[in-house]
């Protein structure tokens, strides 16, 4: 093994350590959470809140870090977002009312929008078209991992105190941001930034709609259908369990561990043979037909067995179908990775936003409508990506043809 391979097989393990941290700190209130906002009074409408606010500071402020990343380099934003959502975490950790609560959100939300796709476009910096979905399945492997261990933790932490659980992210997040300081190498060295303006002062909406034009743009508005539906299932799991079985923390935080693990698998094994084999375009097509029929079964389970089966039918198909759509959408975003990947990421969490707000008043009327709303738009997003592939593959065996006719 090369001195170069070596030190990029190091940087992938530290990225996957701040991506399974920032995760933990996200996953570790699941199996809790419900219970956390219930002692301050609050429902499945302001954890629906809770969860939308975090995901719209992402929302507002990831292309922006990713267009920062393109002009200062990846690993200043990877420890700077480190050690933003370790305050936040230890400010979730010491609230006494909600809107110590809301404010933790809007921090960790700021700043975990600085790691993900800064991280994101690490891949892309050091890795081949052809390798490009394992390295995407690799980060994708180390956040499942994060919302694995993340519920099991903080159930377990939370029998010394609620705060506990808080407390040991934010400590996590800080030696990761250390770590990331004193190991993480350079992947998009100052001779690669661009020396012109890399417009961090265009309005956000204007590259969002850039973006949708661009070769990419579908792509990016599924990574919103996609996001959408498994913010529906995140936001309103714990108290569906709750309430239709009457299921406790453990026991929702032990299926949450089970369907992580089922989409650590996914993404770090499955996904770069299944790739290779049917292509990232096949792949997503799959998951979004399984990721509907997860929805629907959901709502049908009536046991504990049957409620961890159909979740891990769910979970299989989203989780082989984030690494297959953003490979594809890395492919496409030519030199600027920085800037596509917040873009994307900016689509991931406006998906969140409305998912979560939609679920959590969905679920005030009726607790199976999450599910077959998240059903439909997976159904729907199959649908369109057919059009979609057949419109690109039309388009191709044109200019194939007009080529060999000149």
């Amino acid at each position: 093994m090369s001195v170069s391979e070596k030190k990029r097989k190091k940087a992938f393990l530290l990225l996957m350590i701040n991506m399974f941290v920032v995760m933990m700190g996200i996953g570790l209130v699941i199996p809790i959470l419900p219970y956390y906002v219930e002692s301050f009074g609050a429902g499945s409408i302001e954890l629906g809140m809770l969860i939308a606010l975090f995901a719209f500071m992402q929302f507002l402020l990831a292309p922006f870090w990713g267009k920062l990343s393109d002009k200062i380099g990846r690993k200043p934003l990877i420890a700077i977002g480190m050690f933003g959502f370790a305050a936040a975490e230890f400010i979730f950790a010491f609230a006494t009312q909600m809107w110590m609560l809301y404010l933790s959100r809007m921090i960790a939300g700021t700043f975990g929008a600085a790691v993900i796709p800064t991280a994101m476009a690490y891949v892309a910096d050091t890795t081949t078209e052809e390798r490009r979905s394992k390295g995407m399945g690799l980060l994708g492997m180390a956040m499942a991992l994060g919302i694995v261990f993340g519920p099991g933790i903080g159930g377990w932490l939370a029998e010394i105190s609620l705060a506990t659980p808080f407390l040991f992210a934010g400590i996590a997040a800080s030696i990761a941001g250390l770590f990331s300081i004193l190991f993480l190498p350079e992947s998009h060295p100052a001779e690669k930034r661009k020396t012109e303006d890399t417009g961090l002062k265009t309005n956000q909406f204007q590259d969002m709609w850039q973006a949708l034009r661009s070769p990419a743009g579908f792509l990016i508005a599924l990574v919103f259908a996609l996001s959408f539906g498994l913010a529906n299932f995140q936001t309103v799991f714990g108290m569906y369990a709750l309430e239709r079985f009457s299921y406790n923390p453990a026991e929702v935080g032990t299926i949450v561990m089970i369907v992580g693990l089922v989409g650590a698998v996914a993404q770090g094994g499955l996904i770069g043979s299944l790739s290779k084999r049917f292509g990232d375009e096949r792949v997503a097509l799959g998951s979004l037909l399984l990721s509907g029929a997860g929805f629907i079964l959901m709502g049908l389970a009536f046991n504990y067995a049957t409620l961890i089966l159909t979740t891990c039918l769910f979970f299989l198909g989203n989780s082989l179908l984030r690494p297959s759509v953003n490979a594809m959408i890395s492919k496409l975003a030519g030199s600027k990775q920085g800037l596509i990947m917040g873009v994307n990421n900016s689509f991931v969490s406006l998906g969140n936003v409305a998912g979560a707000l939609i679920a959590g008043n969905f679920f005030a009327w009726n607790m199976f409508l999450p599910f077959g709303l998240g059903a439909f738009v997976m159904f729907s997003a199959f649908a369109a990506t057919l059009l979609w592939l057949g419109s690109r593959q039309e388009n191709t065996e044109v200019i194939n043809h007009e080529a060999k006719s000149h």
